[in-house]
């Protein structure tokens, strides 16, 4: 039964591929889709054919259907999940795959929202000595210094930190994991050290409810912070800064990223410490520097028009 080798696909993207809980979550509810889309059609597994596929993209797209409108790097996302679970089928179960020459639609690339200096300046000098606001803080800090993502950020423990010294200076860092389980080291800045270190002696000891909690960031019952909830307390720092637009821990890696190439930062050092695989996925942000850079040059230069 097909069913039977979802669970198996499944187990096979977390376990032989790799993949992140967050990324085999949004396979289970692509395919969950797709399923629903069959019976919808009445159709099988066995009785999906190329056509079939642009039909369900068009389904996808509000065309015949408007319970699902999603946008096109969702609709790009859903056509790679299906060549993977049809890919799995061939090799594993002998089925044919109806994905073979079936490509996902081009997603023209867009820009990712980044702050300015004075916006991030105005989240992260909100003041505040309780144990929360240390903690928010610390979190805070660490997001913009590492352009971390918040996956990884609250997955760390303690012992991820680490302090290196040689006769001229001394380095903290973080280790952290990435998608695929690939790990990197990422030094923190002082500001961000010293937000991380009052939060470890002031804060953090009088959260943790268990000796043995190697989470670095805690919630104020003493359990490993959750996404959900860093997403909040960067959408409540933001709001509290007055700044009108949605702000995103991805808008903190976004800032991250485009500060360090705007200073001078080599990409391929972005690309390292962003734990990008391709230096093509860091190359958009370099679309940004451009773009301040033509209109610095228009405003300014007097024959530039």
């Amino acid at each position: 039964m097909v069913s039977d080798h979802l669970t198996d696909f499944f187990n096979y993207l977390s376990i032989e591929k790799g993949l992140s809980g967050n990324t085999t979550a949004a396979y289970r509810r692509d395919l969950e889709r797709f399923f629903h889309y069959l019976s919808i059609n009445q159709l099988n597994i066995d009785q999906v054919f190329p056509e079939e596929l642009v039909g369900y993209i068009s389904w996808l797209r509000g065309r015949a259907n408007t319970e699902f409108k999603i946008g096109e790097a969702s609709i790009a996302r859903n056509v790679i999940s299906l060549r993977s679970y049809f890919t799995y089928l061939a090799k594993e179960h002998n089925y044919l795959n109806p994905t073979l020459n079936f490509h996902p639609p081009k997603i023209p690339k867009r820009l990712p929202k980044a702050l300015t200096v004075d916006q991030i300046m105005s989240i992260l000098e909100i003041s505040g000595d309780d144990l929360i606001s240390l903690r928010d803080r610390a979190l805070l800090e660490l997001l913009y210094a590492t352009g971390a993502r918040v996956t990884e950020i609250i997955n760390l423990n303690t012992t991820d930190i680490s302090t290196m010294k040689n006769d001229d200076a001394q380095v903290t860092t973080i280790r952290v994991k990435g998608k695929g389980g690939k790990e990197r080291v990422v030094p923190i800045g002082s500001f961000g050290l010293t937000a991380v270190n009052d939060y470890l002696t002031r804060s953090r000891p009088t959260l943790s409810k268990v000796l043995t909690q190697k989470a670095l960031f805690l919630n104020h019952r003493g359990g490993r912070l959750t996404r959900q909830s860093a997403w909040n307390i960067v959408a409540s720092r933001a709001a509290r800064a007055g700044l009108a637009e949605v702000v995103t821990p991805h808008s903190m890696r976004h800032s991250f990223a485009t500060h360090l190439l705007d200073g001078g930062a080599d990409i391929r050092v972005v690309q390292e410490l962003l734990g990008h695989a391709s230096v093509t996925t860091t190359q958009i942000y370099t679309l940004i520097t451009i773009d301040r850079l033509r209109e610095s040059y228009a405003s300014a230069h007097p024959r530039s028009k």
